[in-house]
């Protein structure tokens, strides 16, 4: 499977973005509010220059308190992000997001951001894939 057969299943493949400069409590709203786990640091919603997660948030807290809400997104997003195209399969992206150790992937082309996949859309892909070829070695085995 495809990226891009994950982002058509997925429907909406809009990003949501916050402006570089914006404060990390600003982010953390957007996060709450839209029940999402991870924001795009964009200055005009089409490259990517960041990526914030509420993983990134809450590690924050937890070493140096509430202040860092007041920080900026700059401060804390990941700068170095790891991309993938429309045409990587499901399987190379969840080997790199599995030894990164992250669960949101910027899908980038011509360096435009045009979507962002999930672990959990890798793995409900994968698992529809897996059901399928069980349907159809079944049908197979019953010689239909």
């Amino acid at each position: 499977m495809l990226v891009q057969q994950i982002l058509k299943s997925k429907g909406d493949s809009g990003v949501v973005t916050v402006k570089p400069g914006s404060l990390v409590a600003e982010a953390a709203r957007i996060l709450a509010e839209r029940r999402i786990g991870t924001v795009v640091i964009s200055a005009d919603g089409r490259t990517a220059e960041g990526i914030l997660s509420e993983r990134d948030i809450v590690r924050e807290l937890g070493e140096n308190g509430a202040s860092c809400l007041n920080q900026k997104v700059d401060d804390l997003m990941t700068r170095k992000l790891k991309t993938c195209r429309r045409d990587e399969t499901a399987d190379r992206v969840l080997e790199q997001m599995t030894e990164g150790r992250f669960r949101h992937m910027p899908v980038v082309e011509g360096g435009e951001l045009i979507g962002l996949i999930t672990l959990g859309d890798v793995v409900k892909a994968k698992l529809s894939e897996l059901a399928m070829e069980k349907d159809a070695l079944e049908g197979m085995i019953m010689g239909h």
